[in-house]
């Protein structure tokens, strides 16, 4: 019987992309998946995924619409093993051109999101001595050119599970900061702009044209159900960009030098 059967999970963002892949691993292994998105299509989507599921329409950038969901998944499952804190988004400019608003904006639903779901889940998780996994990025650990505040949202969201690790860790929650290079996907595009500046349209692509191979999403979940299971803090891929990650701390002179020659 796999760790997971009869598991109770909850993925924000779980219909599409990155998430539909790590929803779909964890039904695979047993597990019974709240599916949360922000799409309409979000019961459609999960019907095709199976019985196990529960499909909830959510903006976790409003508070009541998560302590919705919460409640929701209270009633319907009466616990809760896992959050996968999925949901958000990256984006491409200028950082000078990049307004307030902008920042704002964006950390309202990657680092905001994140806090809001986290705190309405937490009571559960602590019972279940259950798992948050955190999807931040490279740029989570390291910043880039032409991303506007998408470095700044994923570096708080390493900070605050790092936080959540010191203060709730011996509680007996795990806590799992999971930071990808970019996803493999069928269809690439290029990021809109969000603002009337120009950038590389390298920098638009996936990974903000840093030189590593896109990532398997199906590897990459499967990973993340492996790390859970060893609850272990962190999962950066690819592992060689932790290199850059300690060089960086301690020159960062020179790392600035690696990023830039290096995306």
């Amino acid at each position: 019987m796999s760790y997971w059967t009869n598991k109770k999970v909850l993925i924000t963002g779980g219909s599409s992309g990155l998430g539909r892949i790590i929803t779909e691993t964890f039904l695979r292994n047993g597990a019974d998946v709240t599916v949360a998105a922000l799409e309409e299509n979000v019961k459609d989507a999960a019907a095709k995924m199976g019985a196990n599921v529960l499909p909830i329409q959510v903006n976790i950038t409003k508070q009541d619409d998560v302590d919705r969901m919460a409640e929701t998944v209270k009633q319907h499952w009466g616990q809760l093993d896992v959050l996968v804190n999925n949901a958000g988004r990256s984006m491409r400019g200028k950082v000078l051109d990049t307004t307030p608003e902008q920042f704002q904006n964006l950390f309202d639903l990657n680092v905001l999101g994140t806090v809001r779901c986290t705190r309405a889940f937490a009571p559960m998780l602590l019972e279940s001595k259950g798992h948050i996994v955190n999807i931040g990025s490279l740029a989570a650990k390291s910043a880039a050119r032409y991303v506007g505040a998408y470095p700044v949202s994923k570096f708080a969201v390493a900070a605050y599970s790092q936080q959540l690790r010191l203060e709730l860790g011996k509680q007996g929650l795990h806590v799992l900061l999971v930071c990808p290079g970019p996803i493999k996907r069928d269809n690439e595009r290029l990021y809109p702009l969000e603002g009337l500046e120009e950038i590389p349209d390298s920098a638009r692509a996936p990974g903000a044209g840093v030189k590593v191979g896109r990532i398997d999403p199906n590897w990459l979940a499967e990973k993340i159900l492996r790390y859970c299971e060893k609850r272990k803090p962190e999962l950066v891929v690819p592992a060689k960009a932790k290199l850059l990650f300690a060089i960086s701390q301690m020159f960062p002179a020179f790392g600035d030098f690696l990023v830039r020659t290096n995306t």
